[in-house]
């Protein structure tokens, strides 16, 4: 069950734009991820093997969220807001407990542009508001040619249900959430792709990446955002871990490649991210998608 907590800040300003998601805030609303991905970066053995187990909703965060908001507001602080930075803004309590809801009712009150980033299908529950906030909000200036109030990205490390089940066994399966992408796109939402991460020799091969970008494309999104996988830590429940078990034993064959690329680091090795950074570019050029959401170009 997850627990309840009060906090005296919601609303986190970031001292640099993200280049790749060009959010200048962020802000949280539970903590703990029902979804359970392997490879996520917040991993760690003291949230153990599930990390659901330490889930968290922030009981009081709209009401902080709202004040913070107004004061940023007042002053013409413009800026996106990512929903969720780390944790995945519809995981399946939100169903009941609405805060992501509530913060976009927040988010449309004062006029600021958001970005969902989301695995789920339940973000379709939200295509009005957002749609709305898409259409309202007040762009920092250096963005306004972007004429979007709101960002939607699905993410995906594979669009492979069997592998998908293996690497992230508590989000929703990649057809579900390529189901609901298509329908934000015919919404008339501003959606696209993050591939963070790819999977080494399992996502990342020709024929997968062929596949996925022939998908995206004929799904009509506007972007894709392609990443390679870094991997941390070396107790039982850290990412590295928790993937190198799951290569060892569903994957054998890959599993003394991953240990050499990974026993004595944390990220793929320069070459292969050079070889990876040319790749994806020749693929954009290909499929004609953008690798940013947006360029001052």
């Amino acid at each position: 069950m997850p627990q309840y907590i009060q906090v005296k800040s919601i609303l986190n300003k970031h001292k640099k734009r993200d280049t790749w998601f060009l959010d200048d805030y962020s802000a949280n609303f539970y903590s703990g991820c029902a979804f359970n991905c392997l490879y996520c970066y917040i991993r760690g053995s003291k949230y153990g093997e599930h990390l659901a187990d330490n889930s968290s909703i922030k009981q009081n965060a709209l009401e902080i969220f709202e004040n913070q908001l107004k004061r940023r507001a007042k002053k013409n602080e413009y800026g996106f807001i990512v929903l969720s930075s780390i944790t995945d803004p519809y995981l399946s309590i939100e169903e009941e407990y609405k805060l992501t809801r509530g913060a976009l009712e927040i988010i449309l009150k004062y006029k600021f542009p958001v970005h969902i980033i989301t695995k789920s299908t339940l973000v379709e529950r939200d295509f009005d508001l957002l749609l709305a906030i898409d259409k309202a909000a007040v762009l920092p200036e250096d963005l306004k040619k972007l004429n979007r109030g709101c960002i939607l990205t699905f993410s995906y490390s594979t669009l492979d249900n069997v592998t998908a089940r293996i690497f992230e066994p508590g989000a929703p399966l990649p057809d579900k959430r390529l189901l609901t992408q298509k329908k934000a796109v015919e919404y008339g939402l501003y959606t696209g792709v993050s591939l963070m991460p790819l999977l080494p020799f399992i996502s990342d091969t020709t024929a997968n990446l062929n596949h996925m970008f022939t998908t995206f494309k004929q799904a009509n999104v506007y972007y894709v955002l392609p990443a390679t996988i870094g991997l941390y830590g070396t107790e039982k429940y850290d990412s590295k871990q928790m993937v190198l078990k799951a290569i060892k034993k569903h994957y054998p064959e890959l599993y003394e490649r991953y240990l050499g690329y990974f026993s004595t680091r944390n990220e793929l090795p320069h070459f292969y991210k050079q070889a990876f950074k040319r790749k994806m570019m020749e693929l954009s050029t290909e499929y004609d998608l953008a690798n940013s959401i947006f360029s001052n170009g």
